[in-house]
């Protein structure tokens, strides 16, 4: 049997006054991902799913957004803001292909599952026109209450309508919707602005949809799942949220995290076997750990690439481009930028490594620098496999170091080391004797008393 076709409709056109940022709401970060970019990447995806992005005027960002998390998207711009129905109708040219089913989203939900999307149409198949997504609210002011009789959705109920006994219902509007995508724009074309504020509201569907003599349908889902972001503190606590699933689905992966309420995670961090992650560790985007390594208390790691074994920190700082071959070794207080090494290598403590290709087994001594930048450009440095580097050594790109060449401590290298070479710079040490009982004499003999 062919797979129902789906086209995605998210909502994402608001200005977001009040969290207070130049920053559209949708763009706003949870686990190192925008909002907007978790809902699309939960989506129906694959073939036969089509996804379309309604944003607001001179919101090019949002749109940019939209195309880097899914290359499918496909955005309109609703240049009126008449209402949830109107900002829907923007995307009427998708609409009107006629996808066998039309999911209604937003762009500011983004602890929605896939899973609840393939929930919400499965009543599609079964012959229902609407499916309303709904939540059992701990505290439901404010939301539009769901009145069901049966199994069949009668009307959505907003709090200034709802009776007495209607406002005991605890079983609210979540917003999201899934309408029989041959019957969608029948239904929503019927929806009017007879209201106080002349909009046009999506959740009129369900009167539409039973005036034709349909059916609509209610699907639960939890409070957690279908949180909207309007403030900073709704962010906070969607972060709060997001956090203990990904530390969650870790642990259930296999990773020990020893402290997991003090470990950050991106939502698209992966990790091998038998990884370890010590307290107070923070992960951004675009990392990867593999098979049996280890991650020490405060380090912080954004867009890298950790080899199997390796060990970093504790207080080690990898930075995006960083890519560590089996059983590399970062030290503490040791910050990486665009720098492979290679398997074995060992950066001891205190070191910068910015720029830089490093060769299996190559011994990095603590407070050593590559001297990346002039001013004006990178530069590159090149360390053979088996060099040693040592102490209190700077290193000034563009310079290659040969592969078991030896650099003596608290040197500053600024030319090329042949291979197996030793290199060593340093002005000649002059030794005073009795220089130092000398000065400490003179000091002496200088200083006021105090009170003087």
């Amino acid at each position: 049997m062919t797979a129902r076709s789906s086209l995605t409709v998210v909502l994402a056109a608001g200005e977001g006054t009040r969290m207070r940022s130049a920053i559209p709401k949708v763009l706003h970060p949870v686990a190192g991902q925008s909002l907007l970019a978790h809902v699309l990447s939960a989506a129906p995806d694959g073939a036969g799913a089509s996804l379309a992005v309604v944003v607001g005027p001179d919101h090019e960002a949002v749109a940019l957004e939209a195309r880097r998390a899914r290359g499918d998207a496909v955005t309109f711009v609703q240049r009126e803001r008449l209402g949830t129905a109107h900002a829907v109708l923007a995307a009427r040219d998708a609409i009107a292909r006629g996808a066998d089913d039309l999911l209604v989203a937003f762009g500011d939900t983004p602890l929605i599952s896939a899973e609840t999307f393939a929930r919400l149409r499965a009543p599609l198949k079964n012959g229902a026109a609407l499916a309303v997504l709904g939540f059992r609210a701990a505290d439901p002011t404010g939301y539009g209450r769901l009145v069901v009789e049966g199994d069949q959705l009668v009307a959505i109920r907003e709090q200034a309508d709802a009776s007495a006994e209607e406002r005991k219902i605890t079983l609210c509007n979540a917003g999201v919707m899934a309408f029989d995508g041959r019957r969608a724009l029948e239904i929503i074309e019927k929806i009017g602005n007879a209201n106080s504020k002349r909009e046009y509201y999506l959740t009129d569907a369900v009167t539409i949809v039973r005036s034709l003599g349909l059916e609509a349908v209610v699907i639960e889902t939890s409070e957690d799942e279908v949180r909207g972001i309007n403030t900073k503190t709704q962010l906070a606590e969607a972060e709060q949220v997001m956090q203990t699933r990904l530390r969650k689905a870790a642990l259930e992966a296999g990773v020990t995290i020893i402290a997991p309420e003090t470990v950050y995670l991106a939502a698209d961090t992966t990790f091998g076997r038998d990884v370890t992650i010590e307290p107070f560790v923070v992960i951004g985007r675009g990392v990867s750990i593999a098979d049996g390594a280890v991650i020490h208390s405060f380090s912080h790691i954004v867009q890298a690439s950790i080899g199997k074994n390796a060990s970093i920190g504790p207080y080690a700082r990898l930075r995006p481009g960083t890519s560590l071959g089996e059983g590399v070794r970062i030290g503490n207080f040791v910050e990486t930028k665009a720098v492979e090494l290679e398997a074995g290598v060992k950066v001891n403590h205190l070191s910068y490594i910015g720029d830089t290709h490093i060769g299996a087994n190559a011994n990095i001594g603590a407070g050593t620098i590559t001297c990346n930048y002039d001013g004006i450009s990178k530069h590159k440095t090149e360390i053979g496999a088996g060099a040693f580097v040592g102490t209190n050594s700077s290193l000034v790109a563009p310079v290659k170091i040969g592969r078991g060449a030896y650099i003596g401590s608290g040197s500053v290298i600024t030319r090329d080391v042949p291979d197996d070479a030793l290199a060593v710079e340093r002005n000649q040490q002059n030794n005073r004797e009795g220089g130092a009982k000398r000065y400490r004499e003179l000091k002496t003999r200088n200083k006021k008393p105090k009170g003087g």
